[in-house]
């Protein structure tokens, strides 16, 4: 049975990992490999909290988040991949997707955005164009996020009744609730369709969120080449004076932010 981690064992286990993510990164960086993880799932899975959770200590130079949103009426008119290409990584660049193409397969499915001759198109391109992403030597790793209805109505009503994630509800989410079976059945004729050898998918039981994640970055570390790039330490010498303080001329700064009782 899978069991959420609390406190200081998730936080032990998820230092652990960032550990290991901030030397992959390193690697990514030095030998120009480009990596891209897909991140799908239900509403309320934890794609968010996973991504901050694998890029937390990475360079923010070094990866990109993307999470596009609705299409312009433009890109309505062009190849369905076109938007996401310019934004497939270079050289020792690392891209996480917090959702992707699969869109067309999942939320534009069932929610009728697009049609059954668009999804099926969609379902034989996207193995082709996954596989010209591969052979061109992108790292491809696609995961997608299960959790049980129990678990999602408990996190919707979570989101309603705090302030800072009442945000994150839609009039999508509250049409999502009514339609779990029809995301299930979408999602297993997407497995049918583009688990493949080159970009196959990995499912991720995130009932438990912070089990969840340790599990999906433990997965990709050990899908990973295991190869250490010595980390670079510069020379640290002693300063020549002793530290200075700061000094204003024209502008004074903001005072420090008062707490009671200060």
């Amino acid at each position: 049975m899978t069991r959420e981690f609390r406190g200081k064992d998730y936080k032990r286990e998820i230092k652990a990992l960032q550990l290991e993510l901030v030397a992959m990164a390193r690697w990514a960086r030095h030998h120009g490999e480009r990596i891209v993880v897909l991140l799908e799932g239900r509403d309320t899975a934890g794609k968010g909290g996973t991504v901050r959770a694998i890029t937390e200590h990475l360079d923010t130079r070094q990866y990109r988040v993307v999470a596009l949103p609705k299409p312009s009426e433009r890109e309505q008119g062009e190849w369905y991949f076109q938007r996401y290409v310019p934004h497939l990584p270079s050289a020792g660049e690392i891209v996480l997707f917090d959702r992707s193409w699969y869109n067309r397969a999942g939320v534009e499915q069932v929610m009728g955005f697009a049609s059954k001759d668009q999804v099926d198109a969609f379902l034989l391109q996207a193995p082709v164009f996954e596989k010209l992403l591969v052979d061109d030597g992108i790292r491809l790793f696609k995961y997608w996020l299960c959790c049980d209805q129990e678990q999602q109505e408990e996190r919707f009503a979570e989101r309603r009744e705090d302030p800072l994630k009442a945000w994150k509800l839609s009039p999508i989410d509250l049409e999502a609730r009514l339609r779990y079976d029809d995301y299930t059945r979408a999602r297993e004729a997407m497995l049918v369709a583009t688990h493949t050898p080159h970009a196959p998918w990995s499912l991720v039981d995130f009932n438990h969120q912070k089990s969840g994640r340790l599990a999906l970055i433990r997965n990709l570390l050990d899908r990973l080449p295991d190869v250490t790039v010595p980390e670079v330490h510069p020379e640290f010498p002693p300063l020549p004076q002793q530290p200075l303080e700061e000094c204003y001329g024209m502008l004074e700064p903001i005072p420090p932010y008062a707490v009671d009782g200060d």
